[in-house]
């Protein structure tokens, strides 16, 4: 599995401590696009900082390839999304990962990608 930004955002947040379990179960990697989309964020506080950089840390932080970067222009070519949502999708594609999402609208149009909710498919109202 390959998390994508937003749900290493919302698993950020107090609320969602089902969410991180659910993280911490699975041990999903991640893009190296969603490094660069959450610890960028500009009005990050110290302390999430920190936070973060420890997840990053403890996780595997997949790179842009050459697959990635060619798999990714297919994409663009045949539907209008941007860029950072066509690499993590080509990362998924190419290390045939399935994409934990809650922006699933902006995936379901591709064939060969598995997608899947934490958050729609929470058995547990705290997710």
């Amino acid at each position: 599995m390959l998390i994508d930004s937003n749900i290493i955002i919302y698993a950020a947040q107090p609320q969602h401590v089902a969410l991180r379990q659910w993280i911490a179960q699975h041990a999903p990697a991640v893009s190296a696009i969603s490094y660069v989309e959450v610890l960028g964020y500009h009005k990050l506080t110290v302390p999430e900082k920190q936070a973060l950089e420890l997840f990053f840390a403890a996780t595997i932080v997949l790179p842009i390839t050459q697959a990635i970067l060619e798999e990714a222009v297919k994409l663009r070519q045949q539907h209008k999304m941007t860029l950072g949502d066509a690499l993590i999708a080509a990362t998924c594609l190419v290390h045939t990962l399935t994409l934990v999402t809650h922006n699933t609208k902006d995936f379901n149009w591709i064939a060969d990608l598995s997608v899947f909710d934490p958050l729609a498919n929470a058995t547990s109202p705290t997710i």
